[in-house]
């Protein structure tokens, strides 16, 4: 009697050193996106930050023949909510918030990615998981709620922002498990280049009410370049490439890394102040990101 043993999937395969290798190249610079755009947002509105962004990374993509390489009607559906829940919406959220909260303070909510990503991928998707993950779902809980809970009410921060910012996150969530699937079938760069025409094209009827609204400032055009082409562009194609070969949930931990990168570049170079209970919750919902991303 023959038995056919079943490719093991992403999430199960060991990281390998070129998997850990983007998901420090990803993460460093979505962590300084952050910092990019608080200075996008001293002159321009951030509806044309957003399109400037989606725009600069599709015309990125586009230089590239692979960005051209076919992809079947059938799949545009996934390929557009992917422009929707990866690129849009989140796009448009996080400058929004950042007219409330400071940039290291986005970063250190950002980290509840990876919470999202297990809480989605399970209930959305049906993706098995078990009482460890679920642990570190309530772990992670706990920690937002350290974060978000005091820096709602302290100066200079809104918990409209801290609520953006978590509806960001969870959208992040709903497209981890979108793209690893989409590229593993069709490839990252054709992939995450349409989706990104998508949000282009979603983005339009905002960024041009907010152009007209916006002041012109050669820093804030220079850091919408900077954020479009790599951290749009390139880190984009980058983390669907990631994702495709460990997985949604252990993509998602690019997220240990980019609050000590928003931390470190805020505080650097816009004088921002972190308190200790934001730190504390930062602490907290690695820990829980860290628990959730073991396999049970």
């Amino acid at each position: 009697m023959s038995h056919v043993q079943s490719e093991p999937r992403a999430e199960d395969k060991p990281m390998a050193s070129s998997d850990w290798s983007f998901l420090l190249i990803v993460s460093s610079i979505w962590g300084a996106s952050f910092l990019f755009m608080a200075i996008a947002l001293d002159d321009f509105e951030p509806g044309l930050v957003t399109l400037l962004r989606v725009g600069f990374g599709f015309a990125t993509l586009s230089l590239l023949p692979a960005a051209r390489q076919p992809i079947p009607r059938l799949a545009w559906r996934r390929v557009g909510l992917l422009g929707v829940t990866w690129m849009a919406l989140p796009l448009s959220l996080f400058p929004i918030a950042q007219q409330w909260i400071d940039s290291s303070m986005t970063g250190m909510l950002n980290s509840a990615m990876p919470i999202a990503a297990v809480l989605v991928a399970w209930i959305g998707f049906g993706i098995p998981t078990g009482p460890r993950r679920l642990g570190g779902v309530a772990v992670g809980i706990t920690g937002i709620v350290i974060i978000g809970v005091p820096e709602a009410s302290t100066a200079g921060t809104n918990a409209a922002g801290v609520l953006l910012v978590l509806v960001a996150v969870t959208s992040y969530g709903f497209a981890a498990s979108i793209a690893g699937p989409l590229q593993r079938e069709y490839g990252s760069v054709p992939v995450v280049f349409r989706a990104l025409g998508v949000a282009c094209v979603l983005c339009l009827p905002l960024g041009i009410v907010d152009a007209v609204a916006s002041t012109f400032g050669w820093a804030a055009l220079a850091a919408c370049v900077v954020v479009g082409v790599g951290g749009t562009g390139i880190a984009f194609a980058i983390a669907a490439t990631l994702n495709g070969r460990v997985g949604a949930v252990r993509m998602s931990l690019v997220t240990y890394i980019i609050p000590i990168v928003s931390i470190v570049l805020g505080v650097l170079f816009r004088d921002e102040t972190v308190t200790i209970w934001a730190m504390i919750g930062t602490a907290v919902v690695l820990a829980g990101a860290f628990l959730s991303s073991r396999v049970d």
